[in-house]
């Protein structure tokens, strides 16, 4: 599926004024504790609250990081190379705004330079900044690719994106071992099917080859 990609719209910078206190979080799980059945003040569950809110902190770190700050630094020095570059495999972990549960899957990530190239952990660590996030694959895939077109603004992006979501596979229908694939191409991929050609022969042709 391809992703429609809009304007990113930034993390409002003042959340610490709206965010629930530590304390609060705290008594909220406490409350799922008691809704599941559970007793919270048993030994094994004590220090549980304060766990998932340090947990919280750390799995959704990704509403306070920035994307385009990430990608700040370019490089002009690339010996006129204007071909595509490919990062593939970038593994990471999200959560689904509908339920909460685990997303985990892979990444793969390329673009056609105009003139500048970037770091190649940076796009690896702007997956993880939208993955940190509550999420839905497919709006993942057009954040990741609309980041990377606003900042660099290199000929084209291709983001390609396959993940397995727990709430499919741990609720519900419970079918293991399903993966959902989405794609985002902007530019010269958008434009020239024989990019996006490439691109997917690039990422798929490789796997197998691995």
């Amino acid at each position: 599926m391809d992703a429609v990609i809009k304007k990113i719209v930034p993390v409002p910078a003042n959340t610490e004024t709206t965010r629930p206190s530590e304390a609060e979080v705290e008594n909220a799980v406490r409350v799922l504790l008691r809704w599941t059945g559970d007793d919270p003040t048993r030994e094994g569950l004590i220090d549980t609250p304060k766990r998932v809110a340090k947990a919280y902190r750390e799995l959704f770190s990704g509403y306070e990081q920035s994307a385009a700050d990430e990608l700040g630094r370019t490089f002009e020095e690339i010996a006129g190379y204007d071909d595509l570059v490919v990062v593939r495999d970038i593994e990471f972990h999200s959560h689904c705004e509908h339920h909460m549960l685990p997303i985990i899957g892979k990444a793969h990530v390329g673009y056609l330079p105009d003139g500048k190239v970037v770091g190649l952990s940076k796009i690896a660590r702007v997956v993880d900044i939208f993955a940190h996030r509550l999420q839905t694959q497919e709006a993942l895939t057009a954040q990741v690719a609309a980041a990377i077109q606003e900042t660099l603004n290199p000929r084209g992006v291709a983001v390609m994106i396959e993940a397995e979501h727990m709430c499919m596979a741990m609720r519900g229908i419970r079918k293991q071992g399903s993966t959902t694939l989405t794609t985002t191409f902007t530019g010269a991929f958008k434009d020239t099917p024989e990019e996006q050609v490439r691109f997917i022969t690039m990422v798929r042709g490789l796997a197998q080859a691995s």
